[in-house]
């Protein structure tokens, strides 16, 4: 079943026909808000807004960990998600929509990481975070609306919430990253330890602020006047994705789990087996 995460603006999914409404916390919290599931076009898919109703949350508060647990919980075997990106490559215009397939965590520490620590030890291999089956069935929806839409990018993310300095700009675009953002970390990677296939929706909205040009420096206003242009362009897509048949999860995905947990279940509490068993589903 495939899961949807919205970004900024994307709170709900016209269409859908409500089956159900989940709000049962997790072991490690609370989502962002009730987990919505139902049918659309012949696929039942499940939805959540990241930020919350209203837009509460910063990308720092968000507690990703109950978010992936709560999906994974409810049947979730691929995460798509749709957040605003900076663009730090001139050819990825604003405007246009962008899906990374490779991460650079520029965030400082003070996020949940993880499902494992506290006595369930786990390395799980994040080489490649990303379902290129589910990039392509996107990328092949956008090309049937006629959406731009560029791949194979590399996404940063900071850890927000204010935007960067010119110089920030500047560095990431020397480590290579075409995209700069503030949600996509750590949800990929719990994704992964979720044994979930991930990908997400970058609706670039500026070029960050490493161009000389004051004028096109990021901004907050800036931000939420593309945004909402290129907001309808990812509706579409997203009506075109669920309108044809959805991959299958790779096997590094949905497999992640077979080898990376290092402690004996003889080991674990009674609970930790509980939530370790939701994980490994």
């Amino acid at each position: 079943m495939l899961a949807i995460i919205g970004g900024t603006g994307l709170y709900d999914l016209p269409g859908l026909q409500l089956a159900d409404r989940l709000s049962t916390p997790t072991p490690f919290g609370t989502p962002s808000g009730d987990i919505v599931r139902g049918r659309l076009h012949d696929h039942e898919v499940l939805f959540l807004a990241r930020h919350g109703a209203g837009h509460r949350l910063l990308p720092h508060e968000v507690n990703y960990r109950a978010n992936v647990f709560a999906l994974k919980r409810a049947g979730a075997t691929m995460l798509l998600g749709f957040s605003a990106v900076g663009s730090l490559a001139l050819e990825v215009a604003p405007g246009t929509l962008a899906m990374p397939e490779q991460y650079v965590d520029w965030t400082r520490g003070g996020r949940e990481r993880s499902f494992f620590g506290g006595g369930v030890a786990a390395h799980v291999s994040t080489a490649r975070p990303v379902s290129a089956a589910l990039v392509d069935a996107v990328q092949a929806a956008a090309q049937r609306v006629g959406a731009p839409l560029a791949r194979g990018l590399t996404y940063a993310c900071i850890e927000g919430p204010r935007l960067g300095t010119q110089a920030e700009s500047h560095l990431l675009r020397q480590l290579g990253c075409h995209l700069v953002g503030m949600t996509n970390v750590p949800e990929v990677f719990l994704a992964r330890e979720a044994q979930m296939a991930y990908a997400t929706v970058g609706l670039v909205t500026d070029y960050d602020s490493w161009l000389d040009d004051p004028a096109q420096h990021v901004s907050v206003g800036a931000i939420f006047e593309r945004y909402g242009q290129t907001l309808s362009l990812a509706r579409q897509v997203l009506d075109e994705l669920l309108r044809a048949p959805l991959p299958d999860p790779e096997p590094d995905s949905c497999q992640a789990l077979a080898s990376a947990v290092l402690t004996p279940d003889a080991a674990l509490s009674e609970g930790q087996r509980d939530w370790l068993s939701v994980l490994r589903a």
